[in-house]
C-alpha cells in the first residue's frame, strides 16, 4: 500500500508538472521551438559516446534476460539510428508550424467570419517499449505541435532513454523553455502505467507503441483517449498485370528490408496467372536470405520447399523472417483476403492496370494504401513528417503515421465587428 501511494504521488507530481508546462509550450514562438529542436539534434550528435554507452548497458541486461533477436534489434542504437534521430529533429524544425494556422475562414450572411484554428492537444502520454529513438521522435513532434509530453519507455531501455532525454533537455534549456515540457517516468512499477492512462486531470491523449498485449491492455483500461494500432498484418498483392521484375523487387524489400517494424509485409498475395513467373525468383531470394515461407497448396506446388500455411498464418504478424504466401484467383479475391485478415495498417498492390490501382486505393480500408511501392514506406520520416510518434489505425482522430497535424486539433473561431443574433 505504501509503495502504491508513493507511485501515485510520483505520477501526480509528473502530471501536474506537465499540465503546468503545457500552456508555456502552447504559446511558445516558432523560433523558440525550432531553436530547441536544432539544439536537441546537435546534442544527440555531440553526445554519441554517452548514448552508445548507456545503450550497450541496456543491451547487455536485455541479453542476460534472454530477450529475442527482434527485441534486441528494436533496442539497439547505431550510428545510423542516431543520425536519423538528429535528422528527424532537424526536419521537424524545418516544417511549417501548425499551431495557430487558420483555415476555411468564410463570411456568413450575418457578417461574421467563421473558420478553424489549429491548436495543441495539450499533454500527451507516450507509452512505448524497447525503441529508444521514440524518445527523441516523440519529444520533437510534441514540442513543435505545442504539446507537453510524458514518456514511459520500457524498463529495458531506461538508460538509453535517460541519455536521450538529457539531450532533449539541453535543447529546451538552450531555447529558454522549461524542461518539464518533456518528462520521463523512471519508475519500473507497472502501476505507473495504470495511473497514467487513467489520469484525465492531467493528460489529454495516450499514444502507445509496442506489442499487441500492451496496446490491448491500454485500450481496455484507459480513461484518457487513445491513438493506437494493434497489429501490422501488411499485404502485398501482385496483380496479373504486374511487371514481374518490379514485383519481385517490391515483395523482397517489403519483407526483408527489416523484419521487426510494423510496416513489414507479412502476407504475399499473387494472382494465379502470374504466380509461376513471380514465385520462383522471389522465393529463391527469400530462401537465400533465410526467410521461412508458409504457403497455400498452389504456392507449394510451384515452390515445394515452402511449408504448409495454416489459417492462423493469415492472421499473424510475425515480426520475424517468416512470410505467408497465397495464390488468389482474382483482384476481388485479393481484396476479400485483405478485408478478412488485414489489420488496417498498410497494404500495397503491384500492377500496371490503372483501373485496378484506383480501385485498390479506394476499396482497401487501411491507414496507408500503396501502388507499386514497398509497404516499408509507411513511415513518418518517409512521408515527410520529420518523424512519427506512431501509426494509427483509428479513424478518429488521426490515421496513419502521426506527425504534427495528428498532434493538434482544431477549434472554431468567429470574427465579428459588433454583430448580434436576431
Amino acid at each position: 500500500m505504501q509503495n502504491s501511494l508513493l507511485v501515485s504521488e510520483y505520477m501526480n507530481q509528473i502530471g501536474a508538472s506537465a499540465r503546468k508546462a503545457s500552456p508555456v509550450i502552447a504559446r511558445a514562438s516558432t523560433e523558440a521551438k525550432n531553436l530547441a529542436l536544432s539544439a536537441m539534434a546537435k546534442a544527440i550528435i555531440s553526445n554519441q559516446d554517452a548514448l552508445f554507452a548507456a545503450n550497450q548497458e541496456d543491451i547487455r541486461l536485455a541479453q542476460e534476460k534472454g530477450m529475442d533477436a527482434a527485441f534486441i534489434d528494436r533496442l539497439t542504437l547505431t550510428h545510423k539510428t542516431l543520425t536519423l534521430m538528429a535528422e528527424g529533429l532537424t526536419q521537424i524544425a524545418a516544417l511549417p508550424d501548425p499551431v495557430g494556422e487558420v483555415s476555411n475562414l468564410s463570411e456568413r450572411p450575418s457578417g461574421i467570419k467563421v473558420g478553424k484554428m489549429r491548436v495543441p492537444l495539450g499533454v500527451i502520454g507516450m507509452i512505448y517499449e524497447a525503441r529508444p529513438n521514440v524518445t527523441a521522435d516523440a519529444a520533437g513532434l510534441c514540442l513543435k505541435a505545442g504539446n507537453a509530453v510524458i514518456l514511459r519507455g520500457g524498463s529495458e531501455s531506461l538508460r538509453s532513454n535517460r541519455a536521450i532525454l538529457e539531450c532533449v533537455h539541453q535543447g529546451l534549456i538552450a531555447a529558454h523553455l522549461p524542461t518539464d515540457i518533456v518528462q520521463l517516468i523512471e519508475t519500473p512499477d507497472r502501476d505507473a502505467v495504470r495511473l497514467m492512462i487513467q489520469d484525465e486531470t492531467h493528460l489529454d491523449v495516450i499514444i502507445p507503441r509496442g506489442g499487441k498485449s500492451l496496446i490491448e491492455r491500454i485500450s481496455l483500461e484507459a480513461k484518457v483517449p487513445v491513438i493506437k494500432h494493434l497489429d501490422g498484418i501488411c499485404h502485398v498483392y501482385v496483380d496479373e498485370s504486374a511487371d514481374v521484375d518490379r514485383a519481385v523487387i517490391i515483395a523482397d524489400n517489403a519483407k526483408t528490408q527489416r523484419y521487426a517494424p510494423c510496416n513489414t509485409m507479412e502476407t504475399l498475395l499473387v494472382h494465379r496467372s502470374i504466380a509461376e513467373k513471380v514465385l520462383p525468383p522471389l522465393c529463391s531470394i527469400y530462401e537465400q536470405k533465410g526467410v521461412e515461407m508458409r504457403g497455400c497448396p498452389r504456392s507449394r506446388a510451384i515452390f515445394p520447399s515452402m511449408k504448409e500455411a495454416t489459417e492462423e498464418d493469415w492472421r499473424t504478424e510475425y515480426s520475424a523472417p517468416i512470410v505467408s504466401i497465397k495464390i488468389v484467383d482474382s483482384f476481388d479475391d485479393a481484396l476479400d483476403h485483405i478485408h478478412t485478415y488485414g489489420s488496417h495498417h498498410t497494404d500495397a498492390i503491384v500492377t500496371e492496370n490503372d483501373t485496378l490501382a484506383q480501385r485498390f486505393l479506394r476499396e482497401v480500408d487501411s491507414s496507408s494504401v500503396m501502388v507499386n511501392a514497398s509497404t516499408r514506406f509507411a513511415d513518418g520520416f518517409e512521408y515527410g513528417l520529420g518523424a512519427e510518434i506512431g501509426i494509427s489505425t483509428n479513424k478518429l482522430h488521426a490515421r496513419g503515421p502521426v506527425g504534427l497535424e495528428g498532434l493538434t486539433t482544431q477549434k472554431w473561431i468567429v470574427l465579428g465587428s459588433g454583430q448580434i443574433r436576431v
